[in-house]
C-alpha cells in the first residue's frame, strides 16, 4: 500500500474526523464569548462603571498596554471555561460516578485477600479461595 493511499485511510477514520469537527467548532465557539464578552457584557459593565474597555489602555515608554482588551479575554476565557463545566464537565463526572457505583455494586471483597471479586464468584480470581456465591434477589418490575 502506498503512502498515498494510508495517508488517505488515515484521514478517512471517524476520530480525526471528529477531531476536525470539535477543533472547528471550538473555535467558532471562543469567536462566539469573545464577542459576546467585548460586544455586550463589557459594555454594559463599563457603563454602570463609566469605563470603556475598548479605550483602556496605558502607555510606559512609548509601549501601549491594553489592559482592556486583556480584560476581555480574560472574561471570554471564564465564561467558555464556566459553559464548558457546566455542560460537558459536570454531567460526565456524575455519568462516572454512577457508571463506578454500578460496577461496584457487582462486586465485594474476597474474605481472604481483599480483592475485589463479583458477588457470583465461586473462587477468588487472585489467590484461589473458594467463596460462597452471593446471590442478590431479583428485584421486583414496578407495577404499571
Amino acid at each position: 500500500m502506498g503512502i498515498r493511499a494510508e495517508f488517505s485511510q488515515f484521514v478517512q477514520q471517524g476520530n480525526l474526523v471528529g477531531l476536525a469537527i470539535a477543533f472547528v467548532l471550538g473555535v467558532a465557539t471562543a469567536a462566539l464569548f469573545a464577542a459576546l464578552t467585548a460586544d455586550i457584557l463589557t459594555p454594559l459593565i463599563g457603563a454602570a462603571i463609566h469605563v470603556d474597555f475598548a479605550s483602556w489602555t496605558f502607555t510606559v515608554n512609548g509601549s501601549t498596554f491594553q489592559q482592556g482588551l486583556f480584560l476581555n479575554a480574560i472574561i471570554s476565557f471564564v465564561l467558555i471555561f464556566l459553559v464548558l463545566f457546566f455542560l460537558i464537565g459536570l454531567p460526565y463526572v456524575r455519568w462516572q460516578n454512577k457508571k463506578a457505583a454500578a460496577a461496584a455494586a457487582l462486586l465485594r471483597p474476597c474474605p481472604e485477600c481483599q480483592t475485589n471479586i463479583p458477588k457470583i464468584a465461586k473462587r477468588c480470581s487472585s489467590c484461589g479461595q473458594p467463596v460462597t456465591p452471593v446471590v442478590t434477589p431479583p428485584t421486583p418490575a414496578a407495577a404499571h
